[in-house]
């Protein structure tokens, strides 16, 4: 058994949005995902299959929904994304890294 900390980052200029699977068992998936001004893809929607529970623990970034609805997260400040709405991330802090831990069922 390895103890990890989520706040170790392999690197501070982050060219590339990472996410790493912290966890995976039955029908739940844990990942932290770290953006540094990385946003979604233009063209389309993350449509999922399952629920999302996201929380920043670290900087901010803003969620759009299909409808138009856009909400900014802070650090501590947590969703639920029920599965199939359509949302992407249009945002994230250019300035320091945004840490994301996200939780699928």
């Amino acid at each position: 058994m390895t103890i990890e900390n989520i706040f170790n980052l392999p690197d501070v200029h982050l060219k590339q949005e990472i996410v790493d699977t912290l966890l995976k068992v039955d029908k739940i998936r844990i990942e932290r995902i770290v953006s540094k001004g990385h946003t979604s893809p233009e063209e389309g929607w993350y449509d999922q299959e399952e629920n999302e529970w996201v929380i920043v623990l670290e900087g901010s970034g803003k969620i759009e929904f299909e409808e138009g609805v856009v909400k900014t997260l802070n650090r501590g400040d947590f969703i639920n994304i029920p599965a199939h709405q359509k949302h992407k991330v249009i945002w994230t802090d250019p300035n320091q890294p945004t840490i994301w831990l996200a939780i699928f069922y």
